[in-house]
């Protein structure tokens, strides 16, 4: 086996360890306790995405997959569904937590690369008044897409899901967990995010580069209903200040720089578009690319071959590889996994 001593890790965006400004802010952070609401950086955190995204309040918590679930619970009530795309994260990859924690079923629609449209969300909406149904209570979108490689929406089309939801008297949730990678290809602001959902999903520790944390935004009662959910799932921290001052120098330092993680990915794409062994490469529109592989290659096999010459990746369904670039994927390491790519 060909050992590399230097392994370059694409298995996700979440791999990233706090640069050394970032490191600076967090040792210097004024902290208490946030359960009392006393930690004045948590409070600045969470007063910042607030203000961003023109909303009236945030919640700071450990994960994006706890932020997401705290805004179903405070959206539903038992019995009622959530209308989502099959390859959401809110279904695919956060335990069973809408039943688990919000006794409430799914509408699983198929959409364009798991981006919905405003006819898809209005005829899977429950009809009222039927008592063999359920109540649809939430519709949840997912931008940028992970299962869909990344891609992001039109936001004439979330105007046009919106205008469904109002009509119909239904919240609208993202789960906006790499929503600025979005952003910084579209050139729409968070203000803009804020006018139309309800509540939003931002996760601080992939993209941003954070070592950890996501932020819950919506209005007061949502928020208030979510801090005290947050609490009885355990998720109330103390001097968490440590971890806020990593997501205010985030937000005020790593945004822009997304752009360098897509331009890197697309290069990505490009040397696995010229391989035999590869069938096709979704589109990359932000950081993460996806490859098929051609009929009769394993997936697993082929990781496992990847990590060998010190690329690391990860599975991503039958015949699919995942590669995430990020804060720590240089251009020095494209050009090293360029030249690992030739003999491999």
């Amino acid at each position: 086996m060909n050992v590399f001593e230097m392994k370059i890790d694409l298995r996700s965006d979440t791999i990233t360890r706090p640069t050394r400004e970032m490191q600076e802010a967090m040792w210097s952070a004024e902290v208490g306790d946030d359960v009392f609401g006393d930690d004045p950086t948590v409070n600045a955190l969470q007063q910042k995405a607030a203000d961003l995204f023109g909303m009236e309040d945030a919640l700071f918590c450990a994960s994006g997959t706890m932020t997401n679930q705290l805004a179903i619970r405070a959206h539903t009530r038992p019995g009622s569904d959530v209308i989502c795309d099959k390859h959401s994260h809110i279904y695919l990859y956060e335990g069973g937590g809408i039943m688990l924690n919000s006794f409430s079923s799914v509408k699983l629609l198929d959409g364009d690369r798991g981006r919905l449209t405003a006819q898809q969300v209005s005829e899977a909406i429950s009809p009222e008044n039927d008592v063999h149904s359920t109540v649809t209570r939430l519709v949840s979108l997912e931008n940028t897409m992970n299962k869909g490689g990344g891609c992001y929406y039109d936001f004439r089309e979330i105007g046009a899901i919106r205008d469904v939801c109002r009509e119909r008297g239904i919240p609208l949730h993202l789960d906006g967990a790499r929503l600025f990678n979005a952003l910084v290809e579209t050139g729409e602001t968070p203000a803009q995010y804020g006018q139309v959902f309800d509540s939003i999903s931002i996760c601080l520790s992939k993209g941003l580069g954070c070592p950890v944390g996501s932020l819950l935004l919506g209005t007061r009662d949502v928020i208030r209903e979510a801090r005290r959910f947050r609490k009885v799932m355990g998720g109330g921290w103390r001097q968490a200040g440590f971890l806020a001052a990593a997501g205010i120098y985030a937000l005020d330092n790593h945004v822009d720089r997304l752009r360098d993680d897509h331009s890197r990915a697309r290069t990505i794409g490009e040397l696995f578009a010229d391989r035999q062994e590869v069938s096709e490469v979704f589109p990359v529109d932000t950081n993460i690319v996806i490859i098929k592989l051609n009929d009769g290659i394993s997936e697993k096999e082929y990781v496992s071959r990847l990590a060998e010459a010190g690329i690391l990746a990860v599975t991503f369904g039958k015949g699919l590889v995942r590669f995430v670039t990020h804060l720590d994927f240089t251009d020095d390491l494209l050009e090293t996994m360029r030249d690992r790519l030739r003999t491999f």
